[in-house]
């Protein structure tokens, strides 16, 4: 029988449990855990976060910027944190912050605002669900009533349905303050639920709690029409006469390449239109507590760009599922908390803030690389900074 991996059912987040099971590895594997089991904070904190606990896995983190935001939440220069092991990324987002800053900065804007939970109804035929359908509709108050006696911070906006077969998937969409919020969601998604089967008068032939429509830490092209956490479009237009000093191509090159991009991208069936916003997303998601995993969805982008009567270079990014916090799972943990604290986002509504910094963080990257494929850059820089060495 396998050795089991050591538990204190009453104090398991404890250095000397962490001591425990490093020894048991060294035990079992042969491997000691020099780097694993350094680290600053007092393993009580990871109480929520992590279950057996063994030590920390140490990402370098590197600082950009600063960059220059024009947003509603976020105004001023922000030095951001990015935590990568991937040499020139840094360099080169803050090659990207450089330009943007002497352009006057990006303009950053959140216009949406949707977590979902997306439970499923199933039924005898069609008829009976699209009955369903129509009481969900109509019971819209209470069912929001419901929910939201679960939460202090979420808020039930609308009820999306589908109706497929026999079924009537609902698609909850709540706001959650400072909280990513899916866990928030799905305690208040399924207290309305078991309101509806109570109170449904035809009856429930049975439910699930997801029907898999809230396509959670997944990309799914309804996230990019309906949003799942932030919507954020970052833009800016910057000279071509800057573009050339900075980064070594005019704008009109620039933008030629754009619209060869695109054209490549859609033929490979790409959720995204850009060059590589999972770069600096995850960067910043590592540094600063963030549900990694939800990269998957954070990822996706709409970009377009344009020339003005002058010349000048006009590119906008559209981030449809930007999922982030600024309060609760791993934001209150030691590095990351102090990561927020780089950039003042910590913390009660700061949330915002902190979307439209990611947003401008990632428009800095699609510029930088762009621009190096263009100039020959991409391929030299890795040679010099990064893992070609």
């Amino acid at each position: 029988m396998s050795a089991r991996i050591p538990r204190d059912k009453k104090n398991d987040h404890s250095s000397e449990m962490a001591q425990q099971r490093r020894d048991f590895v060294k035990e079992q594997t042969g491997v000691e855990l020099e780097h694993v089991g350094k680290f600053s904070f007092d393993p009580a904190m990871t109480n929520g976060n992590i279950e057996n606990f063994i030590g920390v896995t140490q990402t370098p983190i590197g600082l950009a910027g600063p960059v220059l935001v024009n947003g509603e939440h976020a105004q001023g220069e922000y030095y951001v944190p990015m935590a990568t092991s991937e040499g020139t990324l840094v360099a080169s987002y803050n090659r990207g912050m450089r330009l943007l800053r002497e352009a006057g900065g990006v303009k950053v804007s959140v216009v949406d605002d949707a977590m979902q939970r997306a439970p499923v109804f199933i039924f005898n035929d069609a008829r009976e669900a699209r009955d369903f359908g129509l009481w969900v509709t109509e019971n819209f108050p209470s069912i929001k009533e419901v929910a939201q006696t679960t939460t202090k911070s979420g808020k039930l906006r609308n009820i999306e349905q589908y109706a497929a077969a026999r079924m009537q998937y609902l698609r909850f969409n709540f706001t959650t303050g400072d909280a990513a919020g899916q866990n928030m969601v799905s305690k208040a998604t399924y207290f309305a639920c078991e309101w509806i089967k109570k109170n449904y008068p035809a009856g429930i032939k049975r439910y699930m709690l997801s029907g898999a429509m809230d396509t959670d830490k997944k990309h799914s092209q309804l996230n990019t029409l309906h949003t799942r956490g932030k919507r954020v479009i970052a833009e800016a237009t910057i000279p071509s006469a800057l573009l050339q000093s900075i980064m070594g191509v005019p704008a009109e090159t620039l933008f030629k390449m754009r619209a060869i991009s695109q054209v490549g991208n859609f033929m490979a069936g790409s959720s995204n239109t850009g060059a590589h916003s999972a770069n600096g997303i995850t960067a910043v998601f590592m540094a600063t507590g963030q549900d990694v995993a939800n990269v998957a969805e954070s990822s996706a982008a709409v970009t377009f760009a344009d020339l003005d009567d002058e010349g000048n270079y006009y590119i906008a990014i559209t981030i449809p599922s930007l999922i982030v916090a600024t309060y609760g799972g791993g934001t209150g943990l030691a590095t990351q908390k102090e990561c927020l604290d780089i950039m003042g986002c910590h913390g009660k509504d700061k949330v915002y803030k902190l979307a439209e910094i990611i947003g401008a963080t990632v428009l800095a990257g699609e510029l930088s690389l762009g621009a190096a494929v263009l100039a020959g850059d991409w391929v030299s820089s890795h040679d010099a900074l990064g893992r070609n060495r």
